[in-house]
C-alpha cells in the first residue's frame, strides 16, 4: 500500500519496452498495478513493456473507443482522439500519460499491439479518477422520523468528491443492511422507524485521497400511546358531596396535549391533565373523555372514564299491601328517589328483584298471610335497608254516626264504618234487605268508608232505621249494623258555681241519634240584665221557655246571671231539624236544692239569647257583686279580667260511636 500510494504521489511513470528477440511471440505487460488511483489534476501514466517484435503497432482504447494509435519508434507522431488531446501522450515506449487528468477521464484503458506475422497482445488497466471529498451534509426525509411510517431516510450530499467507501454509524456503532435499515445510493434508510431509532447517525466517507465524516441528530415523533386514566381517591363510586381529581398521562414526543370533555363539552378545570372535582353531584355523573394529541403529527388518542356519584334514596324504604280484585294481595316495597335506585326484593316471597325503586309482587289471599310479616330488602351501594308490612284481616270495630245541617236545610246523618285491616277493608253498605247504592238520598265517599244520608225530613230516617256496612278484603271481613233513632238526651247534669249565679248544663246523646240541635229551656224567673234588674222575657215564670239554642254538636252550655235567691228550673230538648225529641230530666236550682261543684276546667265559649245584664247588688248589706259575665262572651284577646273560678264539665263528643 506505500508503494501504491507512493506511486500515485508521482507526477508521472516511465513505462520502459524492451526488445527481446525477433523470434518470441508478442506480449505486453502492465508495470505495477492494472489498478490505477489519481487525484483529478494531476498527471498519471499506464506503463507497459513489451517483446516478440520490433516497432509494432501501438493503440491505446478507452473501452472500446481507441483513443490513441502509434507505430513505436516512427517518425509520425501518435494519433490521439480529438477531445483527449490536451490530456493524453502516448511515450516512446508506447506508455500512455495523462496531463492534469480530469475525473471524467476514469475508465478501463487497454493497449493492443500488433505485428505482421506475430498477431496481436494486449493488456488492460482501471483508472480511477478522484476528487478531495469536501462539504458533506446529511439531510432526511421527511424533516421528521415518525414512528409507525413505512419508512425515514437520511441522504448525504457534498460539494465535490467521489466516494469510494462509505460507512453508517448509529449512536456509534456500525450498521449493516438488514430487515431494518437498507444503505444504497448516499442514503440510509430506517424501515418502520420507532421511538428506538432517536439518536445520533454519522456517515464516514473515503476515497483514496480523503475521508470526512457527518453527523445528523434524529428525533422520533411518536405517540401519543394510550392514556393511563387514574381516580385520586381511587373507589367504585363516590357519594353526593365528595371530591376527587382525575389524571390523564400519555407518552408521546412531542408531550402530547390533553383535553377532558364531558357531554360533548370541553372542560377548562384542569391543569397538566388533572381534572378537579370538587362537592360532585349526581348531574356530574357519567363517562369523562381524555382527549391526548401530538400537535406535530395530529395523532390523537382517547380513554373514557366513568364517574359513578352516589346519592341515598330519600326517607326510608316504605312497605304496603294492596288488594287486588278482592282476591289476591300485591305486596309493594318503595324507596324512592337515589342515584341508582334501590334494589328491591321480597326474598321470602320471590327471588326475583326490581332496580326501579318500587317493587310489587302478586300472591293469592290465603290464611297463610294473614298476621304474616313480609319484610322487603332494600339495597342501595351507600345504604342497605329494609321495610316490612303485616297483612291482616278486618278486626272489629264501632261505627260513627254524626248529624249536620247542609247548606240547603237537608238533614245529613253520616255513619262511619272503619275497620282496622291491611290492606285497608272496602266498606259495603245495605239497608235491610237492599244494598245502598249512590244518588240524591245515599253519598258513598270515595274511600267507602262512610255513607252520608240527606232529607228534610226525619221520618226518612226512621222508616227502615237499619243500616248494615260489611268491611271486608282478602283476608276476611266483619260486619255492623247500625240502628238509627230520633233525637233524644241519654244523660244530662247541672253544675253551679259557689255563688249559685251561673250554672253549666252537659248533656249526653245515644250513639245512633239524629240530633241537628238543642232548645235549652228554663222555668223560674227571670235572668238578671246587666243594670241588675230583672231582665225582660217572654212567657210566664211558671212555663218552660227557651233561653239558648245550641248546634248539634254540643254538649254543654252554660247560664249566669242567676237570681242565687230564687229557684230554676232547666231541661235540654234534642232537635231533629224541626222535630223535637224527648226532653231530658229536669234540673232544679235555688234555696234548699243540694248542688254539686265541678272540678276546675276552662270554660267553653258559647253563643246564647240570654239577654245582656249589668251586675248588680243582689243583696243589700256590703255583699259583693257578681262578676261582669259580659266579658265571658268576648274572645281571649278581648276579656281584661280573669274569668270567674267555676269550670264546666269534662270534653264531650262531637261524633259518637256505637
Amino acid at each position: 500500500m506505500k508503494w501504491l500510494e507512493g506511486f500515485q504521489k508521482l507526477s508521472s511513470v516511465l513505462f520502459i519496452l524492451t526488445f527481446q528477440g525477433a523470434n518470441c511471440q508478442l506480449a505486453v505487460f502492465p508495470i505495477g498495478p492494472a489498478l490505477v488511483n489519481a487525484l483529478a489534476g494531476s498527471n498519471v501514466t499506464l506503463a507497459v513493456s513489451f517483446r516478440g517484435a520490433p516497432d509494432p503497432v501501438l493503440t491505446w482504447f478507452k473501452g472500446n473507443l481507441p483513443v490513441g494509435t502509434w507505430t513505436l519508434n516512427s517518425n509520425s507522431p501518435p494519433d490521439i482522439a480529438n477531445g483527449s488531446r490536451d490530456v493524453l501522450r502516448i511515450e516512446n515506449n508506447g506508455s500512455l500519460t495523462f496531463k492534469g487528468v480530469p475525473k471524467h477521464f476514469t475508465g478501463n484503458y487497454t493497449v493492443e499491439l500488433t505485428k505482421s506475422g506475430l498477431g496481436q497482445a494486449l493488456v488492460t488497466f482501471t483508472l480511477k479518477i478522484f476528487e478531495s471529498i469536501q462539504n458533506v451534509t446529511l439531510s432526511t426525509q421527511p424533516d421528521f422520523a415518525q414512528e409507525g411510517a413505512e419508512r425515514f431516510t437520511l441522504q448525504y450530499s457534498m460539494l465535490q468528491g467521489i466516494v469510494e467507501q462509505e460507512i453508517w454509524y448509529f449512536n456509534g456503532g456500525k450498521l449493516k443492511n438488514s430487515t431494518r435499515y437498507l444503505i444504497k445510493g448516499r442514503s440510509l434508510v430506517i424501515l418502520e422507524p420507532t421511538r428506538t431509532d432517536k439518536g445520533s447517525y454519522s456517515v464516514l466517507l473515503m476515497n483514496p485521497f480523503s475521508s470526512v465524516t457527518t453527523h445528523r441528530n434524529v428525533t422520533v415523533l411518536y405517540g401519543p400511546d394510550e392514556p393511563i386514566v387514574e381516580a385520586l381517591p381511587a373507589q367504585p363510586f363516590y357519594k353526593v358531596g365528595d371530591s376527587l381529581v382525575f389524571s390523564c398521562q400519555a407518552e408521546g414526543f412531542p408531550k402530547p396535549t390533553v383535553e377532558w370533555v364531558f357531554i360533548g363539552q370541553i372542560l377548562s378545570d384542569f391543569h397538566q391533565g388533572v381534572l378537579n372535582l370538587t362537592n360532585v353531584q349526581t348531574s356530574q355523573g357519567g363517562v369523562y373523555t381524555c382527549s391526548v394529541l401530538n400537535g406535530l403529527t395530529e395523532e390523537k388518542r382517547e380513554k373514557n372514564v366513568t364517574l359513578n356519584v352516589y346519592e341515598r334514596p330519600l326517607g326510608n324504604p316504605v312497605c304496603s299491601v294492596m288488594s287486588v280484585n278482592n282476591a289476591n294481595l300485591q305486596y309493594q316495597c318503595m324507596w324512592a328517589g337515589g342515584t341508582p335506585q334501590a334494589r328491591l326484593s321480597f326474598p321470602t316471597l320471590s327471588n326475583t328483584s326490581s332496580v326501579a325503586g318500587i317493587f310489587s309482587f302478586v300472591v293469592p289471599a290465603s290464611t297463610n298471610f294473614d298476621k304474616r310479616t313480609v319484610i322487603c330488602i332494600a339495597e342501595h351501594p351507600i345504604e342497605q335497608n329494609a321495610c316490612n308490612i303485616t297483612a291482616s284481616s278486618p278486626i272489629n270495630f264501632l261505627p260513627a254516626v254524626k248529624t249536620t245541617v247542609d247548606p240547603d236545610g237537608k238533614i245529613a246523618v253520616t255513619i262511619q264504618c272503619v275497620s282496622e285491616a291491611s290492606p285497608q277493608a272496602v266498606v259495603s253498605w245495605s239497608r235491610g234487605d237492599e244494598a245502598v247504592i249512590n244518588g240524591s238520598t245515599y253519598q258513598i265517599s270515595s274511600n267507602t268508608t262512610q255513607l252520608k244520608i240527606r232529607s228534610y225530613n226525619i221520618t226518612t230516617f226512621l222508616l227502615t232505621p237499619n243500616f248494615t256496612c260489611t268491611c271486608r278484603n282478602p283476608l276476611g271481613s266483619k260486619k255492623k249494623q247500625v240502628n238509627l233513632q230520633g233525637p233524644s238526651i241519654s244523660d244530662s247534669s247541672l253544675f253551679p258555681n259557689k255563688e249559685g249565679t251561673i250554672i253549666t248544663l252537659t248533656w249526653e246523646v245515644p250513639p245512633t241519634s239524629i240530633v241537628t240541635g238543642f232548645d235549652i229551656q228554663m222555668k223560674g224567673p227571670d235572668l238578671l240584665s246587666n243594670n241588675g234588674n230583672n231582665a225582660m222575657t217572654t212567657g210566664s215564670s211558671n212555663e218552660y221557655r227557651i233561653i239558648q239554642q245550641k248546634t248539634g254538636s254540643a254538649r254543654s252550655a252554660d247560664v249566669f246571671l242567676l237570681d242565687p235567691d230564687s229557684t230554676y228550673r232547666f231541661r235540654i230538648i234534642p232537635k231533629a231539624r224541626l222535630t223535637d225529641g224527648d226532653p231530658s230530666e229536669v234540673h232544679t236550682i235555688g234555696p234548699g236544692h243540694q248542688t254539686r261543684y265541678p272540678v276546675s276546667r276552662t270554660v267553653d265559649k258559647v253563643k246564647n239569647i240570654q239577654p245582656n245584664a249589668t251586675p248588680r247588688n243582689i243583696l243589700n248589706g256590703g255583699l259583693r257583686s257578681p262578676p261582669d259575665y259580659n266579658r265571658l262572651q268576648k274572645t281571649p284577646p278581648e276579656r281584661s279580667e280573669i274569668l270567674p273560678t267555676f269550670v264546666p264539665p269534662p270534653t264531650v263528643r262531637v261524633a259518637t260511636t256505637v
